[in-house]
């Protein structure tokens, strides 16, 4: 049986590890995601995803840089994501030090490009990241970091991103992002229900109450980010909590 995960989050806006509320990042937390990898690290997550927030491409190169030298001390799986336009930076991320790529725009703006990624790397190397937000036509799929309606239904979306290589989803709910009142369960129930790949559920926590919650409503995985900064081994109380409640998780 494979065992649940606990995974942290680091978004990076303009090299610096900034706070996400419904993707907007303007609190600075670190100076220098090497610290903040360094912390998670010591605390024994099960998995990092390092995600670049940055408005414009032009980012990408110092990006790469922080990659390629936080996981020379990341002793966990590192998944990676932001910018993955083509097949030479995706693979430029895994020669990097990546495990994973994390990849959102690229199903819409160019779906061939991830089939050669899953066929270059394995799909268990690709993971969806797809973001939803309420519209008056119900919730719809957002890309380019929320901003770009794409029109296509979670349901619909999952299943395609699964169809086309994807290997893994993480799920977050814009309008759930960093409100403190955990995630978006109804959504994750449905994706859980349509694909047969592993799905994150990201966005929203603020107790280990929602991190618990979040595996009761059929999450393989639960993440992170605001919260694990700014408590206190936060990590080792929240993987204590669900080990406590018999979540499976690998026990350390």
């Amino acid at each position: 049986m494979l065992k649940n995960r606990l995974i942290a989050v680091i978004i990076i806006r303009d090299g610096k590890v900034v706070q996400s509320e419904k993707f907007q990042h303007t609190n600075v937390i670190h100076y220098d995601a090497y610290h903040a990898v360094e912390s998670f690290n010591r605390w024994s997550v099960d998995e990092i995803i390092l995600l670049n927030v940055s408005k414009e491409k032009s980012s990408q190169e110092e990006f790469l840089s922080i990659v390629k030298r936080v996981s020379k001390t990341c002793f966990v799986p590192l998944a990676v994501g932001g910018f993955i336009d083509s097949i030479e930076y995706g693979s430029r991320i895994i020669k990097n030090g990546a495990d994973k790529i994390v990849i959102n725009s690229l199903w819409f703006n160019d779906v061939t490009i991830v089939r050669k990624l899953a066929n270059k790397f394995g799909s268990q190397c690709i993971v969806a990241s797809i973001d939803i937000k309420n519209t008056d036509f119900g919730d719809k799929v957002f890309i380019n970091r929320g901003e770009y309606n794409i029109e296509k239904e979670l349901g619909y979306w999952s299943e395609y991103c699964e169809k086309n290589g994807a290997g893994e989803i993480l799920f977050n709910n814009i309008d759930y992002d960093g409100n403190r009142k955990g995630y978006d369960l109804e959504s994750i129930k449905k994706i859980t229900q349509q694909v047969s790949i592993p799905v994150i559920a990201f966005g929203g926590v603020f107790t280990w109450k929602h991190l618990l919650e979040g595996f009761e409503f059929g999450a393989d995985a639960v993440a992170a980010a605001n919260i694990f900064h700014y408590k206190e081994m936060a990590t080792k109380q929240a993987r204590r909590f669900l080990l406590k409640n018999n979540v499976s998780l690998r026990d350390i």
